[in-house]
């Protein structure tokens, strides 16, 4: 009986670490393109712009300083900003990472 009550402890917390990990992991987000400072949008937030051959995000950075990297191809690693994007414009990063 001891065996069976540890044995379910065990998969009850597993299982709620696994779904915690699956949910901040849907935060995440990796693109490669070229940043680029922004200038006049229709959208009001990011300080900068990574294009992609498909897809454009709107960055922005406290602990990086993303004007050392513009117009240079990069990939990012980034957490999606909650509640974006807003009516037609890209999504927003908070940039955690930069690689060449």
């Amino acid at each position: 009986m001891k065996k069976i009550l540890v044995l379910s402890l065990f998969v009850a917390v597993f299982s709620g670490c696994a779904s915690f990990k699956d949910s901040n992991t849907a935060n995440r987000a990796t693109a490669t393109g070229t940043i680029q400072k922004i200038g006049m949008t229709t959208f009001q937030y990011g300080t900068h712009l990574l294009t992609t051959e498909n897809k454009t995000y709107a960055l922005k950075s406290g602990s990086i300083n993303l004007d050392q990297y513009m117009n240079k191809k990069v990939t990012i690693k980034g957490k999606k900003v909650k509640g974006y994007p807003l009516e037609g414009g890209p999504e927003f990063l908070d940039v955690t990472l930069i690689k060449f």
